[in-house]
């Protein structure tokens, strides 16, 4: 059926909008917990890259003084904050300091985490908790001390880092699995709630990345054949293929995406 005079019209109004600096984060303030390491630091830098002024909350000071100068070559500015994610009530001081340090924020992307690998016969109580409560609980008390902020605004990106282990069972990381389902649902119900403050939540689930965390499973040649055999593109991602993906859902360009789990796992969940 030809397209009305008006939809034709809405259509090339629609184009005009549209332009490349819809991925610009020029003037924006990312929260990246755990952004110091890691895939952490690669979204940092990338979104220092795009125009973004950084604060990062990490648990220690590892890989500070390496972050701060590869933001700052960018012309970026970028603190940090020493703390415990796990801590009661430390979601809110950390928000509160970005704020006092940057005068606002407009990006989260909750990428802290742990994995702690054991058959689930033997799993420890100890080990539960400690995945828990930095993949799962601390993501909730983030988002939602950032929501706070950006319903005022009535602006805002949440971004959750899961996992293949958002669509799957795994072997071995029963707690690690948990999380990340749970950071999956998270994911959609503050997308559901927050979209009434035109604030976007969704979340990049990686696939088989070359990080310190996978190296116990590259070294394991069965374990390391198996995966391979699943990814259709034939190889384990490097940290740098996610980088476009957070820079997007950062930007204006996803203003219209809301609550998706993007897998970035070279076709892995195809097969």
């Amino acid at each position: 059926m030809a397209q009305s005079r008006e939809e034709i019209e809405h259509n090339q109004d629609s184009l005009n909008q549209f332009k490349m600096n819809w991925f610009s984060l020029a003037g924006k303030v990312a929260i990246i917990s755990g952004g110091n390491t890691g895939l952490g630091q690669g979204y940092a830098v990338a979104m220092a890259e795009a125009g973004a002024d950084i604060f990062i909350p990490t648990f220690g000071t590892e890989g500070w003084d390496d972050t701060r100068a590869l933001i700052e070559k960018r012309g970026r500015k970028v603190e940090f904050m020493d703390v415990d994610l796990t801590e009661k009530g430390i979601a809110d001081k950390v928000v509160a300091k970005a704020m006092e340090t940057f005068g606002h924020i407009d990006i989260v992307v909750n990428n802290a985490g742990m994995i702690k690998r054991n058959p689930i016969l033997e799993s420890k109580d100890k080990d539960w908790d400690q995945v828990i409560a930095i993949n799962l609980s601390a993501v909730y008390h983030m988002s939602l001390a950032a929501s706070k902020e950006f319903a005022k605004q009535k602006s805002g990106k949440i971004i959750n880092i899961g996992s293949m282990l958002s669509f799957q069972g795994g072997k071995f990381i029963p707690s690690y699995t948990a999380a990340k389902h749970g950071v999956a649902g998270l994911t959609k119900a503050f997308a559901s709630e927050m979209a009434a403050y035109n604030v976007q939540v969704n979340a990049i689930a990686p696939g088989y990345i070359k990080t310190a965390n996978t190296a116990p499973i590259r070294a394991d040649k069965s374990r390391n054949d198996e995966i391979l055999g699943r990814i259709a593109a034939g190889h384990w991602g490097e940290p740098y293929e996610l980088m476009g993906i957070s820079v997007y859902l950062a930007s204006n360009a996803a203003n219209y995406i809301n609550g998706a789990i993007i897998p970035v796992d070279g076709g892995y969940l195809v097969r």
